[in-house]
């Protein structure tokens, strides 16, 4: 071998036998060198039958992954192929460099057979979509073990969806998930483990890069460092939503009946479908750690219409989810209802709208704005100043027990084309239901107060004080 892996996380990565392994966490790990070093073994142990594909988001991001892989593969004989972007091994193996800048781009390797496929910078996709399409690539006819493997970093359009399945089931611990066969009723599992990166796992990248820490620590935010050093996934960077805080969230309490309430529905059945119910404070109140001032906002219950998967909808019918509502709010007088104006349109048959309200929910069709020319009524810069708040406190907070909103909203990234956009590829769902609720009650800038009359000696000053300045000002030569 011309490569070994460094003690601890490196050498639990390349010897794990569980399906699915994800390395991540902070830069400088050895994150890279772990999945290329994977497949060497891999080819050496498999000859022909080791057929691997490494992809990226961006064709641009290959290029030093590629460089990388010649120091290590070419001392085992493996050979560049430009025009097929693949290393040749001797013994037959061979390992593809692909990207997928687009995620239909997964649709393209229907029919491939691959033994390992290895996702780099797996948060910078932005759905689980693609990558799962990978997996069904995962077959070998000789015989070898097939298996997925990703790197990956805090941060990016995918973070939340890759910490709610990889990371947050707890580090090194291996999960089964189990499936059943649709045509003989048996059933098999897969197993999938999170192998945490820590950049003191690499002791040659420091010994041989001492100025690495200190360039990382230059290189941005507080925030963002502490995720590159330590892997924090708990680090929000370049959120679109960048003033949320702890404020935000409050502990449950009751909600005076005299408070108007709020219902605001986004509308899903393959996607997730979202409804959160909100009651507006009539007057300033303290709260254990926050005052809330009038006009404020509570997210007090919610709905997420979800399969448990991310992105994956529950699948519900219309009236299947009326009557859910009707059973979350059962003795409660909703006194604004709002939704998604897509429900109110009719294609040859009554609309979502028209469904619910047989089954009792109504609905008013929602300001649908997100930017553009509605300035500060827009309904993104609504959310935001509500979320900031003023000097007396948020002016919108959620209960700790709304977990899919703090699951996803505050993680929410800008659109890469358009930045006063958030990406909508993304689990949007919640926060396009919270802007329904925002422009119920916008913001509305303070009045700049009436200027006071002048004196005749200030109008004077005002009309001619800059001229008598400047003729004193001139010199006689």
């Amino acid at each position: 071998m011309t490569w070994e892996p460094q003690e601890g996380p490196q050498t639990a990565f390349v010897k794990s036998e569980v399906f699915e392994v994800v390395y991540g966490g902070a830069r400088g790990g050895g994150k890279t060198d772990a999945a290329l070093g994977d497949f060497l073994r891999h080819a050496e142990d498999y000859g022909p039958a080791a057929r691997g594909l490494l992809v990226r988001r961006q064709r641009v991001a290959l290029e030093p992954t590629i460089a990388r892989a010649r120091k290590i593969y070419r001392p085992a004989g493996a050979k560049w192929a430009e025009a097929k972007s693949r290393f040749e091994w001797p013994n037959g193996a061979v390992l593809y460099f692909r990207y997928l800048d687009n995620d239909a781009d997964a649709d393209l390797y229907q029919g491939h057979d691959y033994s390992r496929v290895y996702v780099e910078e797996l948060t910078q996709f932005p759905s689980p979509a693609p990558v799962d399409k990978l997996k069904a690539t995962l077959r070998s006819a000789l015989g070898a073990p097939c298996g997925f493997r990703a790197t990956c970093n805090p941060g990016g359009p995918g973070h939340n969806w890759v910490k709610t399945r990889y990371i947050d089931p707890g580090p090194w611990r291996t999960i089964i998930e189990p499936f059943r066969n649709p045509f003989d009723g048996s059933t098999a599992s897969l197993t999938r483990k999170f192998i945490p990166a820590r950049l003191a796992d690499n002791p040659k990248l420091l010994a041989n890069d001492p100025g690495y820490i200190p360039r990382l620590q230059q290189s941005g935010s507080a925030e963002l460092v502490r995720a590159w050093l330590e892997g924090d996934w708990n680090v929000i960077q370049g959120a679109f939503f960048d003033k949320w805080s702890n404020r935000n969230i409050v502990a449950p309490f009751a909600i005076p009946h005299d408070w108007l309430r709020i219902r605001a529905f986004d509308w899903g059945y393959a996607a997730p479908f979202s409804v959160g119910w909100w009651a507006v404070v009539p007057e300033a109140v303290r709260l254990p750690g926050v005052r809330l001032p009038r006009g404020a906002l509570v997210r007090y219950r919610e709905w997420y219409g979800t399969s448990g998967r991310p992105g994956e909808g529950a699948r519900m019918e219309a009236e299947a989810v009326a009557r859910g509502i009707l059973d979350r709010e059962a003795g409660e007088k909703i006194g604004y209802p709002v939704a998604d104006p897509s429900i109110f349109s009719e294609d040859g048959g009554p609309s979502l709208a028209e469904r619910m309200r047989r089954c009792g929910v109504m609905f008013r069709r929602a300001d649908n704005t997100r930017v553009g020319r509605a300035g500060a009524l827009s309904g993104w810069d609504q959310m935001r100043a509500r979320i900031a708040g003023t000097e007396e406190g948020p002016m919108l907070v959620v209960f700790d027990t709304c977990r899919d909103f703090i699951r996803t909203v505050p993680v929410l990234q800008h659109d890469r084309m358009r930045l006063e956009d958030l990406d909508t590829t993304a689990e949007d769902h919640i926060a396009d239901e919270t802007r329904y609720a925002c422009l119920t009650r916008p913001l509305l800038p303070k009045p700049e107060p009436e200027p006071a009359a002048l004196t005749a000696d200030q109008r004077w000053e005002r009309d001619w004080g800059p001229r008598r300045r400047a003729v004193e000002s001139w010199k006689v030569i």
